[in-house]
């Protein structure tokens, strides 16, 4: 074991779009375990699109990032020093310790994942915030019946994949929004989409009505913007939207103008933004449906890494952009 800890913290909040300025490596002595602590070595770092949100002081539903400190993250790491009972060194964790190569949180703050059926990086994805965001996000507040057109935007990530194949699952017919022909391949292909449009085509709208003949029952909404204005022009009568990010516009120096909005007037549309916080006393739920699916290859699942701690500030940048394919993660052990 290291005796001293490599931290990436918040340096600053970005103006426009976040830079690498934006964040300061360090080190630091080894952080030690009090009583009821426990001392956690993270091994893989989840990258995900709300973390721009957290690095600005805006008022939001959870608080902004602190100057100074680690930027703010979920974990999986390994136990190495336990004073709870509950673990022992080795135990495999979920934890909010974010960007750092070692943290001390209270027994109570983690997680024991079982990394036997599956790999202990997908506890930050596919059986993660991002399943869980997916499960409830579709099943309460799209409610997708049979024969019905669900569009998924961001449909090749970490999200969007699992709510187009539970889409599938639910008798659906599940339509993609992804940036560039090898995602929409992967998409259709991989994940068995009925079909995947391609938002840098310059052709969206076009496109997407060839894609969804008759119209969208469900949108699941990942992306905003552009991609939103389209798919309000093909919504049916009575359909539902989840949103669940705006992505396009969080790191947008100007706000996105909508022109469709009069959409969910005549179609009486029901929108409901979605915070995965919401059903945290149901994850338990989610997770037993998700993981037989999961190891029982129902559910197809991406991971994009990078490797070391130092890179994690060019890896958000990369979700942001939509660079990335699949979940995207920090390799940090």
């Amino acid at each position: 074991m290291a005796d001293i800890n490599t931290q990436v913290l918040l340096a600053s909040r970005p103006k426009d779009g976040i830079a690498p300025d934006n964040f300061r490596t360090v080190t630091t002595p080894l952080p030690t375990a009090g009583s009821g602590e426990v001392l956690v070595r993270n091994v893989w770092l989840s990258i995900d699109p709300y973390m721009r949100g957290r690095m600005s002081d805006a008022k939001s539903y959870v608080p902004a990032a602190a100057l100074d400190h680690p930027m703010v993250g979920q974990t999986v790491g390994e136990v190495v020093v336990s004073n709870d009972r509950r673990f022992a060194p080795g135990d495999m964790v979920l934890t909010q310790l974010g960007w750092q190569h070692y943290g001390v949180a209270r027994g109570s703050e983690l997680t024991k994942v079982d990394a036997s059926r599956v790999p202990a990086s997908y506890y930050l994805g596919v059986l993660g915030m991002p399943g869980v965001t997916a499960w409830f996000g579709l099943t309460e507040i799209g409610q997708p019946k049979p024969g019905e057109t669900l569009v998924v935007s961001a449909a090749s990530g970490a999200v969007g994949s699992v709510v187009g194949q539970l889409g599938k699952l639910a008798g659906c017919r599940v339509v993609g929004i992804a940036g560039g022909a090898q995602k929409c391949r992967h998409v259709v292909d991989e994940l068995g989409f009925d079909a995947c449009v391609d938002h840098r085509a310059g052709r969206l709208l076009d496109d997407l009505r060839a894609a969804c003949p008759a119209g969208v029952d469900v949108d699941f909404e990942n992306v905003g913007g552009a991609v939103l204005d389209a798919v309000l022009a093909v919504m049916n009568v009575r359909s539902r939207i989840v949103i669940c990010g705006l992505i396009a516009e969080y790191d947008a120096a100007t706000a996105y103008g909508y022109t469709r909005m009069r959409s969910v007037l005549v179609n009486r549309i029901r929108m409901q933004g979605m915070i995965v916080f919401d059903w945290k006393d149901r994850y338990p739920e989610a997770l037993a449906r998700l993981i037989p699916l999961v190891a029982g290859g129902k559910i197809r699942y991406r991971e994009s890494v990078v490797d070391g701690l130092e890179n994690a500030p060019n890896a958000l940048m990369d979700v942001l952009r939509g660079k990335n394919f699949g979940k995207q993660l920090v390799r940090i052990a």
